[in-house]
């Protein structure tokens, strides 16, 4: 007796025997057995394309692939390329009836194409369910979220969970608005400053695909800039797309936006919005009745129709850096973007990147910069005091704070708010030269060279010994760790000015704008609130916690978040001024006194392709318990370029703090490698890592030691 005749019979509670007898007997007898829900036993085929092939939603490297699944006759209507379906996955072949394979659990998918016959030999298993018709998966999406995972040796469910968001029945039944038709072209207003910015905006708005290097001049002017790009690319009938790196930047843009369009031009995705709403605006994209989307990180996935613009602020954010596998930055996929859709590309910063410069030298993009008068006109006085200068300073020695500092801060209150920038905590030391403040490098690797409890020097990324080091640059023998930043300078300022209100904004709070009454704000790196009318001056204390982190990009990441900071104080035909307490002879200062981080991003560049580092080189990072990435890197058929550099003993987490992706569990003393390969050999150092680790999952390895991987690291030391 079926499970479904037992069901029947024990609902029919008194009935007759003959009744019973009656209902089995028109069972047994039925040509077309009745479907099962979910396995669709006996149901019949779809008469035209009844394979459907299907990415099951498993995110393991060893199953990143599509399999097919027979369609029944039921699901045909609504079986269409890119809707989300459920399917049985982990039945085995001997688990066959009737020729269809059942068995194993339900899990989630995307449908991704139809198929008249399938080259798999064996019995297929029915869709168990359609769980919705909307189509939320374009070809266009799926091509870029293959191209993704295959540079980040990631797999494609994973890059899909990043991609396309949760599913939320009730903004789905929801109609999307119309969508408007294209506004006229803005006027270049301050786009004039730069020496092709109004060509660079008529260029989107005649349909063309500019790509650009935007180096933003000081001011809070850069969200009407940004808005107007935007705007100039709805003119040209097509979509755009602008990745900004936290909320508060999206809230600008999205004002900007609103004042220059109107409402309903554009579509805000953030965190921050519930799962109701941002489904909801996504889907007004996906539809096509939305063309312009703004947001952070997970924006850079929106499904735009017929995409003429993809544009990233501030890429050298932190939060650019996707923490869930496979860890992509947003500025690797809007290039991806930008190459697929063959549309124009716009990359933002008041600072430069050394991936920037790479893209202006190999000339894949325009430099979109302002002349040096303009520069002049916008940026505040920028001074500095250096070790010298503290030396000679009384004022230095008693209250850890320059004479300079003061008399600009008193200076500063008498007309506005004084910004004060004081580097986070947590910032470790690394070795410098005591004489020339030059970082002290590996002479086989050029890695930095670190000082573990004040013992020996090992290099941070091979781990060999270093004795005889001498500074390749000004010959002194001499090294020096780097001060660490603290809060009492903060606090020693609060106490001289006890009449002046003091706001923080730091992590725990961060503010958005502050009035333009004198106050003192003092503010951690990247929290800085916009102050009306500007700062009257800012004071970027502590510089060498910033510069002496154990970072290749340590400099280039000091010089942007001091440049983010003065470019909100007023410019120095107003009076403001930034007081850096940094040594003056070093390339990011004499960068942010010049005002020159173009030219500090090419000459980074250059030493970087004379040394071997990233950008112009690819590296990868393996890191976990020492046998797994000693197993790992023999296992692992790398290409003959690839250098192997370490392993290197990780710092040991300690318990209680949260856990980043790829760190080691708290108390557990993992091992990292980092492997280098030349220009050109990126994908093939994926692809070799990717089958690595999808042989270690396949052979059942990886549920003991877990081995992380990751393609292009952002911290390498």
């Amino acid at each position: 007796m079926s499970s479904e005749n037992e069901q029947a019979g024990g609902g029919a509670e008194g009935a007759p025997p003959e009744q019973l007898a009656l209902i089995r007997d028109s069972v047994r007898k039925a040509k077309t057995p009745r479907a099962k829900p979910r396995t669709w036993r006996g149901a019949a085929l779809a008469k035209e394309l009844p394979v459907a092939r299907v990415l099951v939603d498993k995110g393991v490297l060893h199953l990143d692939r599509y399999f097919d699944y027979a369609v029944p006759e039921e699901l045909d209507a609504d079986a269409r390329p890119g809707v989300r379906v459920r399917v049985r996955f982990g039945a085995g072949r001997h688990r066959v009836r009737d020729g269809r394979r059942e068995g194993g659990g339900l899990i989630d998918g995307f449908l991704v194409e139809r198929l008249a016959e399938s080259d798999y030999s064996g019995p297929l298993a029915a869709l168990a369910q359609v769980v919705s018709p909307e189509q939320v998966l374009s070809e266009e999406l799926l091509g870029l979220a293959r191209a993704v995972a295959d540079r980040y040796a990631g797999s494609l469910a994973d890059v899909l969970q990043l991609a396309v968001p949760p599913r939320n029945a009730r903004a789905e039944q929801r109609p999307s608005p119309e969508p408007l038709p294209p506004p006229p072209a803005p006027e270049a207003a301050s786009w004039q400053r730069y020496e092709r910015g109004a060509a660079f905006l008529g260029s989107l708005a005649s349909g063309g695909a500019p790509r650009a290097v935007w180096n933003a001049l000081p001011g809070p002017q850069w969200s009407d800039e940004l808005a107007r790009a935007v705007a100039a690319t709805l003119a040209s009938g097509r979509g755009a797309l602008a990745v900004l790196p936290d909320g508060r930047a999206v809230a600008r843009v999205d004002a900007a936006l609103t004042s220059l369009l109107g409402q309903g031009r554009h579509a805000v995705l953030t965190a921050d919005a519930g799962p109701e709403k941002r489904y909801a605006q996504w889907l007004a994209v996906r539809r096509g009745s939305v063309r312009a989307v703004i947001g952070t990180r997970a924006a850079m996935f929106a499904p735009v129709q017929d995409l003429g613009l993809v544009a990233l602020w501030d890429d050298g954010d932190d939060s650019h850096s996707e923490q869930h596998a496979p860890q992509p930055h947003a500025r690797e996929v809007l290039l991806l973007r930008a190459a697929q859709d063959k549309c124009g590309f716009l990359l933002g910063s008041w600072g430069c990147t050394v991936e920037a410069a790479q893209l202006v030298e190999s000339g894949w993009a325009r430099p979109l910069i302002a002349g040096r008068d303009q520069v002049r006109a916008t940026a505040p006085l920028v001074r500095t005091v250096g070790d010298q200068d503290l030396a000679r300073d009384e004022a230095a020695r008693a209250a850890r704070l320059p004479t300079l500092a003061w008399q600009a801060v008193r200076e500063g209150l008498r007309h506005g708010p004084v910004l004060v920038q004081v580097p986070r905590r947590g910032y470790v030391p690394r070795m410098a030269c005591a004489g020339c403040r030059a970082p002290a490098r590996c002479r086989h690797c050029s890695g930095p060279l670190e000082a573990p409890d004040g013992g020996a020097l090992n290099c941070g990324w091979c781990g060999r010994e270093e004795g005889g080091w001498h500074c390749p640059d000004c010959g002194s023998f001499r090294l020096r760790a780097s001060v660490v930043g603290a809060r009492r300078t903060a606090e020693e300022l609060g106490r001289a000015f006890p009449a002046v209100p003091v706001r923080t904004s730091g992590r725990e709070h961060v503010l958005d704008t502050v009035p333009g009454a004198p106050a003192l704000v003092v503010s951690t790196p990247g929290a800085e609130p916009v102050a009306e009318g500007g700062y009257a001056a800012a004071l970027l204390l502590d510089g060498w916690a910033m510069l002496g982190r154990p970072d290749l990009r340590a400099g280039e990441d000091a010089l942007r978040r001091w440049l983010a900071a003065a470019s909100l104080v007023r410019p120095q035909s107003d009076g403001g001024t930034v007081v850096v307490v940094a040594e003056p002879t070093l390339r990011p200062v004499q960068a942010l006194v010049r005002w020159d981080p173009v030219g500090h991003a090419v000459r980074e560049l250059a030493e970087r392709a004379e040394l071997g580092f990233p950008p112009v080189s690819r590296m990868a990072a393996v890191s976990g318990p020492a046998e797994a990435v000693a197993d790992f890197l023999r296992a692992a058929e790398l290409p003959p370029e690839a250098e192997v550099l370490g392993p290197v003993p990780l710092p040991v987490s300690a318990a209680g703090r949260p856990r980043r992706a790829g760190a080691p569990p708290p108390g557990e003393q993992w091992e990292r490698a980092l492997l280098r390969v030349p220009p050109g050999r990126g994908a093939a150092l994926a692809t070799a890592l990717k089958n690595a680790q999808a042989a270690r999952m396949a052979r059942g390895s990886g549920s003991g030691a877990a081995v992380w991987v990751r393609v292009d690291p952002p911290d390498i030391g």
